[in-house]
């Protein structure tokens, strides 16, 4: 693959072109970023392009960063991983639950009423990939940045106040841990991408859906379901994403480009994406309120009600964990301190 991914201009991914006229050779490096939501959506308009525009504009217009929002290279959400590994992206964003079980480490973020905000746990998420998941999870891959989306939420076709209100509904997850804990509640986990949500829950296949408020704008879900449900304290869930870079492209980059997308990823990156697609959330709250929907505020003493229902999660993963060899309440108790110890800087 190193090869074929270093040939001049033959995937497009990387390509040396043009002399200057005072002769020196100029590098030029066209990179593919690859995502599935529309590019108006809050991710690609907040925290991508602005990556994307940063990197340009540090490295004086030698890369450039091809924008393909929706999917548009082709494929599936749950493939953007693989594309990334196989060339057909040189970078692309993707969320690790559309594949369950494949970066199981990630999975401890995922976990029901664990998280509290996205600036620490997106912190924390970034630490743990450097000592955990840097050689095991994504070791055929460069990782650019690791972060979560602020508190998951419910949002359905009929009130949900208390854990019997889940009965009988049938409710799109992100993740095998947001699907876990919807089962632990009552309702009928569906699995699918974000971006199936919308037709989902016109033609009835779902009651609702499980996603943070700041993607209901992009969706519309706000004028499809009339019903939200958030919990004060910890977060219902999360969802783990990754900004993911090929090897290849990576490695076949100089030194002082390379350098630029290092000094523009990483730990500070993850908490300034986690942090802005959290930031989106009020907005998107703001728009069902101003419609009239029914918002329900779970308190923390209730929202603990809920989270001792959904303890077998925890129970069912730490139990997967160790039967791949891996110490799933080491990862537990790794992630709250550090969690907690950056809420406390």
């Amino acid at each position: 693959m190193t090869t074929r991914r270093t040939l001049i201009g033959l995937l497009g991914g990387v390509a040396l072109a043009g002399v200057m006229a005072t002769g020196a050779v100029a590098q030029e490096v066209t990179l593919k970023l690859h995502q599935f939501l529309p590019a108006q959506a809050n991710v690609p308009k907040l925290v991508l392009d602005v990556w994307a525009d940063r990197i340009e504009e540090a490295s004086d217009g030698r890369i450039e960063i091809q924008r393909f929002p929706s999917m548009q290279l082709g494929g599936t959400p749950p493939q953007l991983i693989d594309q990334a590994i196989d060339g057909v992206a040189d970078i692309v964003w993707g969320v690790n639950g559309f594949t369950p079980g494949r970066f199981p480490r990630t999975e401890v973020f995922e976990l029901p009423f664990f998280t509290t905000d996205a600036a620490s746990a997106s912190s924390a998420y970034w630490q743990m990939f450097e000592t955990h998941m840097a050689d095991t999870d994504f070791q055929d891959l460069k990782i650019l940045g690791t972060w979560v989306h602020g508190p998951g939420m419910l949002h359905t076709n009929r009130p949900v106040a208390t854990p019997a209100d889940m009965s009988g509904l049938k409710v799109r997850g992100a993740s095998r841990m947001v699907t876990q804990l919807l089962d632990e509640l009552g309702a009928t986990s569906v699995g699918m991408p974000v971006t199936s949500i919308p037709e989902s829950l016109s033609k009835g296949v779902i009651d609702g859906a499980a996603i943070p408020w700041e993607v209901t704008t992009a969706l519309k879900v706000a004028e499809l379901v009339d019903n939200h449900t958030e919990f004060a304290g910890p977060a219902l869930y999360n969802v783990t994403f990754v900004l993911a870079m090929n090897k290849d492209s990576y490695e076949s980059l100089p030194d002082d480009l390379k350098a630029i997308i290092d000094a523009n990823s990483g730990h500070d990156f993850s908490v300034f994406a986690g942090t802005t697609q959290a930031s989106a959330d009020g907005p998107a709250r703001q728009l069902a309120a101003e419609r009239g929907n029914n918002i329900i505020t779970i308190s923390a003493e209730e929202t603990a009600r809920w989270a001792e229902i959904a303890q077998p999660v925890y129970d069912k993963w730490v139990a997967d964990m160790d039967s791949q060899g891996i110490d799933g309440q080491a990862l537990i108790d790794e992630a709250r301190s550090l969690m907690e110890a950056y809420a406390s800087n």
